[in-house]
């Protein structure tokens, strides 16, 4: 009996966030999605200027300068996979659905995975600032020597960063890898380790609250190069033995999600492989809102 790909594409999109909950602290674009490839949003322009006790009229007319920001989603799709004829009748389970779920679980991460590095800022070192602690043995995969530990003062001079910046107090977060985490927890305070945990909610995928950001964690985050002004490697890299572990934090205001396409193709009882072939394919984007990319943070190891 075929799948309903309908259910399956609604099912897909439904669970696109699932264990990446920290995906869901950005604004989401989707409604500006043309045609399931192309966002599109009209971008208002420098805001009024604003005189107090204003003497001198009649005043400067200006006129509003509005611009177009657009970008493409990218695509990511499955290899087809076979489920072959006799494992349809023989196996005690439902292979198909179980091979699906698999899918949709690699989609997820795939596709966190790259939006973390869209979200990254690069280069500029307003925007990145480096860890403090004590030194530590390197944990990233190919890379060698120490790196100085993600300490609790790191995420006190993230939080200064976007005050400077004027940006809001609600609705910051950070994202920090597990072994980061585990260097930032070790940090704490037996006082700041139980407020820090008293914020704890495993449904929005929050760990616990420091410093006005909603901490969230997972394996990896993103890298980022040993330049003067670092650079975050994208997604797949393969790491040079001097690139960084990275944290990111972030005002939801200042970056931005969009889902576009998302389609499931099937071709049940194909003569040439003897069974069931099966792929998935989605569109999604994600970009950093600004131009000067204020609301956002990156923290990176520093050579110990």
């Amino acid at each position: 009996m075929a799948i309903q790909r309908e259910i399956w594409e609604n099912h897909i999109e439904g669970n696109l966030f699932k264990n990446n909950e920290f995906l869901l602290a950005s604004t989401d674009a989707s409604q500006f999605v043309l045609q399931g490839k192309v966002v599109h949003i009209p971008q208002a322009g420098a805001t009024p200027n604003v005189v107090k006790n204003r003497t001198s009229v009649p005043a400067t007319v200006v006129q509003r300068g509005d611009t177009d920001i657009t970008y493409s989603l990218d695509e990511y799709s499955t290899d087809p996979i076979l489920i072959p004829n006799a494992d349809v009748y023989e196996l005690s389970y439902n292979k198909r659905e179980s091979v699906l779920n698999e899918y949709e679980s690699s989609l997820r991460q795939t596709i966190a995975d790259n939006l973390l590095v869209n979200w990254s800022p690069s280069g500029s070192t307003g925007l990145i600032m480096r860890t403090s602690g004590a030194s530590v043995l390197t944990t990233l995969d190919g890379t060698t020597g120490n790196r100085k530990k993600f300490v609790v003062q790191d995420l006190k001079n993230a939080q200064n960063q976007l005050n400077k910046q004027n940006i809001p107090m609600e609705s910051r977060y950070a994202l920090i890898s597990s072994d980061m985490f585990q260097q930032l927890t070790d940090d704490m305070s037996a006082t700041q380790y139980r407020d820090f945990s008293a914020a704890y909610d495993v449904k929005e995928g929050i760990i616990g609250r420091l410093f006005g950001f909603n901490i969230m964690m997972r394996s990896g985050v993103v890298t980022y190069t040993n330049d003067t002004a670092p650079v975050v490697n994208a997604s797949g890299t393969t790491l040079a033995a001097t690139d960084n572990d990275g944290v990111l934090c972030w005002h939801t205001g200042a970056v931005e999600r969009a889902i576009g396409q998302i389609k499931f193709f099937e071709h049940v009882g194909d003569p040439v492989y003897y069974g069931d072939v099966y792929s998935v394919l989605v569109r999604m984007g994600a970009r950093i809102r600004r131009q000067d990319a204020k609301g956002i943070v990156a923290i990176v190891q520093a050579a110990a």
